[in-house]
């Protein structure tokens, strides 16, 4: 997709485009970044076990950095830009994070001010600047204003993504299906004559819910999550490596450069009398995505349980310490005994964060050992699930002390 470029005789003369040409690669790459942006940050905080702000403190930090050397730079150069746009896409996925796992702000509000803002920085960018063409970023202004919305692009994405994946229930791989459509529905607008900067915008907010959902597909256990069961790290390694060999040959090829910057380009498939229309399609669209999503909503799923909007896998199961953990290993229970126990000295505290910090690392290495486990007792593997469902509910959603030191108190008289 091309986009408008506004009249340039106020750009500074030693600030050329800063922005590719938008081309197959262009969406190519954007993707392998949010794929990126998922797993990776996954990785750090979940494995690594940094921890949620600490890894969001880190990235902050390397995102200014790799911005300072962006912006020192005249033109756009593919090792500096493409790099800022891998820490971005980590760095807006974190700050989602910490707001639905630290503060537990459901992420329906997520989504609606991660919208609003963008609505703002759009607003504020079109009234100083005249246009939100990505070929008119030639100067300081509208690279920072560039880079401002490409950073609430990526958190709305991993917002309304998950915002996706909690309310319908679906599984990583079916999820991706949704983003590719309305992406595919965009491009088919945007040949027919759609206004070439909306179709630009709404098809670069897609990506990060579809590279996402794409990360979760390949790195999530095969059972019961139906992923590939890569793991975070080698999905990680894969799409690091797809970048940094496509950014290599853009770096040699220059085939993403835009030769004459001075030039006001003539949208290939812009037509002025189409624009409303489509529009129209693809709020049309955006329309029918909420409806399936909704219907997908009331229908049972695996988020039912936890949602305490269905019936538990393990409803009318009770088993004792030691029937639970009678076929289990013991590293493994001592292992899941010490991180319950840590959330009980937490909420002792009443530290709610590192409450939820323990939830997350417990439910980590939960979901981690559910191939190992689940084969050797599924019934025990399935009581102590719903006891877990419990724990998650009454941690991230019902924010009650009682609840959750019930919850708590629970899972520890099972785990002994």
């Amino acid at each position: 997709m091309t986009t408008n470029t506004a009249t340039r005789t106020a750009a500074p003369k030693v600030l050329l485009n800063k922005v590719p040409e938008v081309t197959i690669w262009f969406w190519l790459i954007k993707i392998l970044c949010t794929t990126v942006g998922e797993s990776f940050a996954d990785w750090i905080n979940m494995q690594l076990g940094v921890g949620l702000v600490a890894t969001a403190v880190i990235f902050t930090v390397v995102f200014a950095a790799v911005l300072i050397w962006q912006f020192s730079t005249s033109r756009y150069r593919p090792a500096a830009y493409w790099l800022t746009v891998v820490v971005v896409s980590v760095t807006g996925t974190l700050y989602t994070d910490i707001l639905t796992d630290q503060l537990g702000v459901p992420l329906w509000i997520s989504t609606s001010v991660f919208a609003a803002g963008l609505a703002v920085v759009f607003g504020i960018w079109f009234a100083r600047e005249r246009t939100l063409s990505i070929h008119s970023i030639v100067s300081r202004p509208r690279e920072a204003f560039y880079w401002l919305a490409v950073l609430v692009t990526f958190a709305l994405g991993t917002a309304a993504g998950d915002w996706t994946l909690e309310l319908t229930g679906w599984s990583p791989g079916v999820s991706v299906l949704l983003p590719l459509a309305l992406i595919a529905i965009i491009v088919a607008c945007w040949r027919m004559g759609a206004n070439p900067v909306l179709a630009f915008w709404l098809a670069y907010v897609l990506t990060r819910p579809l590279g996402a959902n794409l990360g979760d597909w390949l790195a999530s256990p095969k059972v019961p999550d139906q992923g590939l069961g890569l793991g975070t790290l080698v999905t990680s390694l894969i799409f690091l490596a797809a970048i940094l060999a496509t950014v290599v040959y853009l770096t040699l090829t220059k085939s993403d450069v835009i030769e004459d910057h001075q030039q006001t380009r003539v949208p290939k498939y812009h037509r002025r009398g189409r624009e409303w229309p489509m529009a129209g399609v693809m709020a049309a669209s955006a329309i029918a995505a909420g409806v399936l999503m909704n219907w997908a909503s009331a229908q049972p799923h695996a988020n039912a349980a936890a949602e305490g909007d269905g019936p538990n896998p393990a409803s009318g199961i009770h088993l004792s310490s030691q029937q639970a953990l009678a076929h289990f290993p013991g590293a493994d229970v001592r292992q899941f005994r010490t991180l319950v126990k840590s959330m009980d000295v937490a909420l002792a505290k009443g530290d709610q964060a590192a409450l939820n910090q323990g939830v997350n690392a417990y439910e980590k290495a939960w979901d981690d050992d559910q191939d190992k486990l689940k084969p050797l007792d599924g019934t025990a593997w399935d009581f102590i699930d719903g006891q877990n469902d419990a724990l998650f509910t009454a941690v991230r959603e019902k924010k009650d002390p009682t609840a959750e030191k019930a919850a708590i108190t629970a899972l520890l008289t099972t785990l002994g």
